[in-house]
C-alpha cells in the first residue's frame, strides 16, 4: 500500500459489477500497479527488467485479453502471477485456462511468499517454463522489426 492508504486495483477486480473493464480501464490499472507494486512483484521485477534474466523481455503490469497479468515474456507467451492470499486457486485456474486456449499463452504462479524466501527456487521454475516454450519469434527474443517497405518506405 502506498502511503496514502490507496492501493492498486487488483488484477482479479476485471469485470467488478459486470460487463468487463474496457481496455483503456485495464491500461489504466496496469499503470496504477506498475506505479504501486507489492514487495514481491517488486523483487520478481528487478530480477527480470532490462533482459537480466536469460536475455529474456518481460512486461510488467501486462494487458492479455480483458485481464492484468503481474509479468509476461512476449516471445515465449508465458504469464506470470504473484499470488497473495485472496487469490482463488479455482478462479485463478479457470481464467488461466481461458487465456490459454484464447492465446495460446500459458501462465506460471508464485506465492508471495515463494518470491520472499526462495527466489532461486522461483527463478529455477521459471528457467524450467521458459525452455518448454517454443519461440514465438524463432531466432530472436522479440517480435521481428517491420521491413521499410512495409512501414510504406521506398
Amino acid at each position: 500500500m502506498s502511503e496514502g492508504g490507496a492501493r492498486a486495483p487488483s488484477s482479479s477486480e476485471e469485470g467488478v459489477g459486470g460487463g468487463g473493464a474496457t481496455r483503456e480501464i485495464l491500461l489504466k490499472r496496469a499503470v496504477e500497479m506498475r506505479r504501486n507494486p507489492s514487495e514481491p512483484e517488486r523483487r520478481l521485477w528487478m530480477q527480470l527488467r532490462q533482459r537480466r534474466f536469460a536475455d529474456f523481455k518481460f512486461r510488467r503490469q501486462a494487458v492479455l485479453g480483458a485481464r492484468i497479468v503481474d509479468f509476461f515474456c512476449p516471445s515465449k507467451g508465458l504469464a506470470i502471477e504473484i499470488d497473495g492470499d485472496t487469490h482463488d486457486p479455482e478462479q485463478d485456474q479457470r481464467r488461466d485456462r481461458a487465456l490459454e486456449q484464447g492465446t495460446g499463452f500459458r501462465v506460471v504462479r508464485f506465492t508471495n511468499e515463494e518470491v520472499m524466501r526462495n527466489m532461486e527456487g522461483v527463478m529455477m521454475r521459471l528457467a524450467e517454463e521458459l525452455a518448454l516454450r517454443a519461440d514465438r519469434w524463432p531466432g530472436a527474443h522479440h517480435p521481428p522489426a517491420p521491413s521499410s517497405q512495409e512501414e510504406g518506405e521506398s
